[in-house]
């Protein structure tokens, strides 16, 4: 199976950004405006070894022919510069030359390392920190395995980019140019003709193709990532599959998607043949021709064959890096791609972001409010319409009605996920959208209906409430939401791991855990969404202790559906299609004998049954 990830449809601004404009993007990470003096020398001492061995590279062949000269007998006076060296001493300083090079190549390498795995970190960590900070609705239109595999596609090419943009591309300008000026200063003009043409004519067939095939790789990505996303989505539901023996059926569909991949896959391959041979043909008739030319020079006597082998040993040695330059450009090409994706990513603004003169939310009482407030998940279908009340400090206020009528939002919105569309939330006297988020999500605890762990130990998920949080506090945190004489149980204790959103663990000890956490958060407004609906009547009955002494000295928001759970609240919001229908007290709203009295009376209805 291949990586797992996928990757939503995505508009042309986050896919297709300029290449000049990402490689742009990069300089900062190589060139630091400010500071990162350290990486400014190695930089500039990578390049000096790397122009260091193309001059070097560019002068071995020399020694080759001046030792052949000699071994032929055709050494003459204009030999000089070899100082009288035999052709031992030459063919030894031939060796050596070859090697001093591969020596400053590993050195240019070994100095740019730790600038290439900084800029890596560095890009990874922006990109990490960008996706955090997205709002709730970018996050449930999103994919995990999409972002993650943007993510990872990105930063590989930005590796890429780093080391063969620097370290191939501009080393292949600078050896051809060096070659063609000695090839004319040799030998002929009519050489560096040649040679110009055929690099000209490889450059221009080697781009062409190029870019058919970053196209059929971008379709083959695309169907890649599909068949990724099925079997993220199965993986992921597997207990579903399992319950209606949906084996077949979800390998059929992983199955149709890698068929896709596959005949993309197929068509890449292809294109990769027509380019190699096209490649072949135009490097192999250059090399060609230059050589029938030098040849004619030895047999007219203007040559002599350590010429002939000097040509040869030229072109070889411009062939090497133009056949690597088909695959670097495939690669950079493609590299630019996924970090076009990844910076395309880092362009968008989260549809919830703090105002420039945000404050940090002083909290004085704990006091919630809505005001005329209107929201709606699309802007066609409005879920809130109108809404206010107000949680005085330190009052227990539970919001219930029907599926649909809106409770959960309320919490949503109390949070920040998403902004009102019309009215106001406010604090204490403070709009939320007016104070820093990093503040807000500090001021609140939440106890949601599904408790999700890390998959870590019991103990690292309660002091994720606080991060500086010493061992004695977690425990107190769990005695208080009566989860520590189990954890003690159990023979790693608060070491024990919970496995993946943790499943090790029943739907009672989890929310115990998430109160726990919560607890250790110390937050002066608790929102409660639903936190005992998923549980059992006898589980639902130990968990509301925890939820009440998790309560005392706060403000409380309950979002229920099971009404028995809110009925000693100080007050009960009846909600109903967006609208407040009815707001008292358990005992007074049952007298009423509307809204909330048939609620409770289909429920007590169906408990009995």
């Amino acid at each position: 199976m291949r990586p797992l990830s996928a990757e939503p449809p995505q508009t042309n601004t986050e896919r297709h950004a300029s290449g000049w404009a990402t490689i742009m993007r990069v300089v900062p990470y190589l060139w630091p405006k400010v500071g990162g003096a350290w990486v400014k020398r190695r930089v500039v001492l990578a390049l000096t070894a790397l122009f260091a061995a193309k001059l070097i590279a560019v002068g071995t062949p020399f020694f080759y022919k001046a030792a052949v000269d000699t071994l032929s007998g055709d050494a003459s006076a204009d030999a000089a510069w070899t100082l009288g060296a035999g052709a031992i001493g030459l063919t030894v300083a031939y060796g050596v030359a070859r090697l001093m090079n591969v020596g400053l190549q590993q050195l240019r390498d070994a100095l740019f390392a730790p600038v290439g795995q900084r800029a890596l970190r560095k890009v990874a960590l922006r990109t990490f920190r960008h996706i955090h900070a997205m709002s709730m609705r970018y996050h449930i239109s999103r994919k995990t395995g999409g972002l993650s595999r943007i993510i990872e596609r990105g930063v590989k090419g930005v590796d890429f980019l780093l080391r063969f943009l620097i370290f191939s591309i501009f080393p292949l300008i600078l050896e051809l140019f060096l070659v063609g000026i000695i090839l004319w200063a040799a030998f002929d003009f009519w050489y560096l003709v040649v040679v110009v043409v055929i690099i000209a004519l490889y450059v221009a067939f080697t781009f062409k193709v190029t870019e058919w095939r970053v196209k059929l790789r971008r379709e083959m990505n695309d169907q890649d990532t599909d068949a990724n996303q099925k079997a993220v989505d199965s993986l992921l539901n597997y207990e579903t599959v399992k319950y209606f023996g949906a084996e077949d059926r979800e390998a059929a569909r992983y199955d149709v998607a890698m068929a896709g991949y596959e005949r993309a896959a197929v068509r890449t391959s292809y294109s990769l043949s027509v380019l190699n041979f096209g490649q072949s043909l135009l490097i192999t008739t250059g090399l060609v021709i230059v050589m029938v030319m030098a040849a004619i020079g030895v047999q007219n006597g203007t040559l002599t064959v350590g010429d002939f082998v000097m040509v040869n040993a030229y072109m070889i040695q411009i062939t090497m890096p133009l056949n690597f330059l088909g695959t670097v450009y495939r690669e950079i090409r493609q590299s630019l791609v996924d970090m076009g994706e990844m910076f395309g990513l880092l362009d968008q603004a989260p549809d919830v972001s703090d105002a420039q003169d945000a404050a940090p939310l002083k909290i004085t009482g704990g006091k919630v409010e809505l005001r005329d407030v209107h929201f709606g998940y699309d802007a066609d279908r409005e879920i809130l319409k109108g809404v206010s009340l107000t949680a005085e400090p330190g009052q227990t206020v539970a919001i219930v009605g029907p599926t649909g009528s809106g409770k959960s939002t309320i919490g949503r919105l109390l949070f920040r996920f998403y902004d009102v569309s019309q009215g106001a939330l406010l604090i204490d006297g403070q709009n939320v959208r007016s104070v820093s988020q990093k503040s807000l999500h500090n001021a609140i605890g939440v106890v949601p209906q599904d408790t999700v762990l890390f998959n870590d130990t019991i103990g690292y998920n309660i002091a994720y409430g606080r991060e500086d949080a010493t061992q004695a506090e977690v425990i107190e945190a769990a005695r208080a939401a009566s989860i520590h004489d189990f954890i003690v149980s159990l023979p790693d204790g608060y070491d024990t791991t919970v496995g993946e959103r943790g499943l090790k663990l029943s739907g009672g000890e989890k929310q115990r855990v998430g109160i726990a956490r919560t607890l250790l958060k110390d937050p002066s407004i608790l929102l409660l969404d639903e936190a005992t609906s998923a549980l059992d009547t006898a589980t639902e009955r130990d968990i509301q202790g925890a939820l009440a002494r998790a309560g005392q000295g706060r403000t409380v928001l309950i979002i229920a559906h099971r009404l028995s759970t809110v009925a000693d609240a100080d007050r009960i919001i009846v909600l109903d299609d967006g609208h407040i229908v009815e707001d008292g007290t358990h005992s007074g709203l049952l007298e009423a004998g509307g809204h909330y009295a048939g609620l409770w009376r289909r429920q007590q209805s169906d408990e009995a049954a």
